[in-house]
């Protein structure tokens, strides 16, 4: 079967600064495909990633690699046959993770596969001793100095291991070729996604200005506001004012009553005397006439009183009144800061998207 992919992503690659041994280096411009690759053919595992026609990545895993990651989206590990640090930027924290758990599980089939490999290469030599001991010394010279056709089976291993190497190599080329193809139908369609993704972002922009004026508006009416609420205030206060001196016409009228009360007793008294003493005539006349004069006192406190109550009554009405206009300009404020509210959470979550 040769070499296939069994895993693979996208992400922008890097390498480590030859010079600095600190800085990454930019291998791709955009984000090009990252793979695994199993041989096997040769039992091993390697990364390759290609962007166009150049090969930016081909790393064979080794048992004593790590991947580290290094932030939530970048991770990095060492290749010591490439002499250099490969570094992968994904666009999200599960790509990295996935890759991350790809890698570990390779490191450990590699370690597998290379024990495996040590175990048939230690048991090859065994029977390769036991076989040497068992041919006899007369063979060997015609094993070396045999036929061409004998010299041929022996160079055949090499040959053989070439001619494998080529037909992998063939493999690589084609398989490269075939992901070029189909990368660059991903580029295209990257390119329009792109093209897509810039319209929809001036169009955010002209959502963002029209937002920001709005925003301007809501803020002009809620200083018109802030002012009414003051004048309301000052209204409120007014209110309060007319309500003091309505408690002060109450305390006014109440102690007229008790002054007519007065009166009321006195002219009683005044009718005791005018009954029981009849030489006090006259002085009943000027009683009656004090009377006269106290019952016409008496319906002008009346009518005051009247007026007061009238007045009273009035106040009441204009401070209900009063109390109605506030409460409606209040809950028109209110709803306006709730729109306000809910205007600027739509503009943060809008910033945090862009």
């Amino acid at each position: 079967m040769g070499e296939q992919p069994i895993f693979t992503t996208r992400a922008h690659v890097f390498q480590i600064d030859p010079t600095t041994k600190k800085n990454w280096v930019p291998a791709s411009k955009q984000a090009v495909t990252v793979s695994y690759f199993y041989d096997s053919t040769r039992n091993s595992y390697r990364i390759i990633s290609v962007d166009g026609s150049k090969v930016i990545i081909n790393s064979t895993i080794m048992p004593n690699m790590t991947f580290t990651k290094t932030s939530q989206k970048f991770g990095q590990w060492a290749d010591s046959r490439a002499s250099t640090v490969f570094g992968l930027g994904f666009a999200s924290e599960q790509q990295l993770s996935r890759f991350a758990e790809k890698f570990q599980e390779i490191k450990e089939a590699a370690k597998v596969a290379r024990d495996k490999s040590q175990e048939k290469m230690e048991t090859s030599s065994s029977h390769s001793q036991e076989s040497g001991r068992e041919t006899p010394s007369s063979t060997l010279p015609s094993s070396i100095n045999g036929t061409d056709d004998e010299k041929i089976s022996h160079v055949g291993p090499a040959d053989s291991s070439l001619k494998s190497e080529n037909e992998w190599l063939k493999t690589v080329v084609e398989q490269s070729n075939t992901n070029v193809k189909k990368w660059e139908t991903e580029l295209q369609t990257l390119r329009e996604s792109n093209a897509r993704l810039e319209d929809a972002l001036a169009e955010s922009n002209t959502s963002v200005e029209t937002w920001k004026k709005q925003l301007t508006t809501s803020k002009e009416e809620n200083a018109q506001l802030k002012d009414k609420i003051t004048e309301l205030e000052a209204k409120c206060n007014e209110a309060t004012w007319e309500k003091e001196k309505n408690e002060n016409l109450a305390v006014q009228k109440q102690t007229l009553e008790n002054e007519l009360q007065e009166k009321e007793q006195e002219l009683e008294n005044l009718r005791k005397q005018a009954e029981i003493i009849p030489e006090l005539m006259r002085e009943c006349e000027n009683i009656t006439q004090k009377l006269q004069a106290a019952e016409t006192k008496n319906k002008a406190i009346e009518s005051q009183i009247e007026m007061l109550q009238n007045n009273i009554t009035e106040s009441h009405q204009k401070q209900g009144h009063l109390k109605d206009e506030l409460k409606s300009l209040l809950d028109i404020l209110d709803g306006k800061l709730n729109e306000l509210q809910e205007f600027r959470q739509q503009l943060s979550k809008l910033e945090g998207d862009n």
